[in-house]
């Protein structure tokens, strides 16, 4: 039984046929597959490959692991004929040990220990196996950032998703700002929008008075000089 090539392309579109058509197809371990090189499997599954380079799911006894194709080959005719043997080895010793009274109590911890030994191996295999089979999670969106910002006496709002502008900075009204800030609900923050704008209210009433009274000034002189027609 050749077991050192792994499954072709070919090989394995042949497989995912069969199985397509309900059928089991034999596959033999290579050496890359470790200690169960050489034995003989059926594939009931192929997952997606791009999910993971192990796709090929092979029942080997009570076990149903995932493999890459270099772990197997295609099965030779009969080939799973011979694997059925050394499974049923184990079992003839156990009835002459009962038939011989001075072995009874000798015999029973070889058997037993020589029967738990590949079972550890096949657990220690199947941990990995199974590990690598884990699906990718999906990467999340990019964080989306608004930002308010208050200079020279400008409130403006800017919108960025990671590296992107999605909204450059554009000026609004303190009105606007103010209802933006409202919506935070965080004290610290209000109270610093109202102290701003108090202070621009401030500026704007004087500014106001002082060009209230300059224009007082104007029609004064506007009065007198139409008398003097």
């Amino acid at each position: 039984m050749d077991a050192g090539q792994g499954l072709s392309t070919d090989e394995v579109q042949s497989i995912r046929e069969a199985l397509a058509a309900g059928r089991k197809p034999r596959v033999v371990f290579t050496a890359s597959a470790g200690q169960i090189a050489g034995q003989v499997g059926q594939v009931v599954e192929l997952t997606d490959p791009e999910v993971s380079d192990e796709f090929v799911v092979v029942r080997f006894g009570r076990d149903e692991l995932p493999f890459s194709p270099a772990d197997l080959a295609v099965a030779p005719k009969g080939a799973g004929r011979r694997v059925a043997e050394p499974k049923a080895e184990p079992e003839p010793p156990a009835a002459p040990v009962v038939a011989e009274p001075e072995f009874v109590l000798d015999t029973p911890r070889v058997p037993a220990q020589r029967q738990e030994e590949p079972k550890v191996e096949q657990a220690e295999k199947a941990t990995p196996a199974r590990r690598a089979v884990k699906a990718v999670k999906p990467k999340g969106p990019a964080g989306l950032t608004v930002t308010l910002a208050y200079a020279d006496g400008e409130w403006t709002v800017a919108a960025q998703q990671g590296s992107k502008a999605l909204a450059k900075p554009y000026v609004v009204k303190p009105a606007e700002a103010l209802k933006m800030v409202a919506l935070v609900d965080v004290p610290g923050v209000q109270e610093a929008v109202e102290q701003i704008l108090g202070t621009e209210r401030a500026e704007a009433e004087q500014q106001a008075e002082k060009l209230r009274a300059e224009l007082a000034e104007i029609e004064a002189r506007l009065a007198e000089l139409r008398e003097a027609r």
